[in-house]
Formats: C-alpha cells, sequence, structure tokens
C-alpha cells in the first residue's frame, strides 16, 4: 500500500485512516505480539517514527484497527438488516440473513484472522477495552437485527463456529469430523 507524499494535502486523518486499513492484513498475519511497528511502517510505506507520529504505540495501533474492522462490520450487518429490505423476516430467516452478511465479511481471511488475534490480545490494556466495545456495538447491532438476547446468543455461538470452519478451510476437508462442523 502505497502512502501519500508527505508534504501533499492529505491530512493526518486521512495517513490514520489509511493505516489503520493496512494494518489489517499486518496484524492477520502474526498477531499483535508478533508484527513489529516497524513492519507495519514498510508495508503501508512511511517511516517507523512517522507511525509514531501518528499512533503513540502498536497498541493504540492495534485498537485503532480493531475499532475500524468493528465499524467495517457493524456496516455490513446493518446493510443487510430488515430496515434495509428485509422487512417482515421470520426470525429464522433474519438469521440466515445476517450470518450470510457475516459470512460474505469473513470471506476476506485477513479480517477474521485479525479478529482471532485480537481476541487473544485482550491482556493489552488499550486493546481489551476496543475488542469489549467492538462486542457492544456487535451485540447491540445484532440485536437490532435478530431482536431477543436468546437469538442474540445463537448468533455469536454460530458464528464462532463459522470463524474456526473458515480459518480451518474445514469446506476442503473431506473428513466426518470436519463434516460434522460444516453441517455437510
Amino acid at each position: 500500500m502505497t502512502m501519500p507524499a508527505a508534504g501533499t494535502s492529505t491530512k493526518s486523518d486521512e495517513r490514520r485512516r489509511t493505516i489503520v486499513a493496512a494494518s489489517i492484513e499486518c496484524f492477520a498475519l502474526k498477531g499483535f505480539y508478533g508484527t513489529t511497528t516497524h513492519e507495519i511502517a514498510e508495508w503501508v510505506g512511511v517511516s517507523q517514527p512517522y507511525l509514531y507520529r501518528l499512533f503513540p504505540n502498536k497498541e493504540a495501533l492495534f485498537a485503532a484497527t480493531v475499532d475500524h474492522v468493528s465499524v467495517v462490520m457493524t456496516e455490513t450487518l446493518a446493510a443487510h438488516s430488515p430496515a434495509s429490505g428485509g422487512a417482515g423476516l421470520t426470525p429464522e430467516a433474519a438469521l440466515d440473513t445476517a450470518r450470510r452478511a457475516y459470512a460474505a465479511l469473513v470471506a476476506d481471511q485477513n479480517i477474521l484472522r485479525f479478529l482471532m488475534h485480537a481476541n487473544c490480545a485482550v491482556g493489552e490494556p488499550l486493546v481489551a477495552q476496543a475488542v469489549r466495545r467492538c462486542y457492544a456495538k456487535q451485540v447491540d447491532t445484532v440485536q437490532q437485527l435478530l431482536g431477543d438476547e436468546d437469538a442474540v446468543r445463537r448468533w455469536f455461538g454460530a458464528g464462532m463456529l463459522d470463524n474456526v470452519v473458515a480459518v480451518l478451510g474445514l469446506a476442503d476437508v473431506d473428513e466426518p469430523w470436519a463434516h460434522v462442523l460444516t453441517a455437510r
């Protein structure tokens, strides 16, 4: 990813957004603990000191990336809500519609892997706060889509299973145990 040249009319906020969007892929590969700020700076085409001018530390950058992914997830689910054309759906149909939207989102393995790494990095205070904000927003969004708390719990349970199926590539595994998990 290339960054706009320094001294152009591009503002720091736009550069932050560009770095955050690119950070998804960097952190998806090796997680919070395995990724260096040098690697991220190199990936996005900025110097490491410039990265630190925009983000005080790696934890702040990772937390900003969690917040960005949360917005992407919310927008994706909201686009498939009953209010956006699915009014009158049964609870089961609403759940299926939302799951298809989520499946399309996490078909980008970078987002899925990033989210898994985010859950593993909650030992870092800023990251824990960002992950909790992300879950809170997703619970609120799913509750608006599906209604009751039981449906929300089913959604998250099914979503966690979908994550495991996707990250392990179980659709391509022809084994009885994989068939059970993929419902084939």
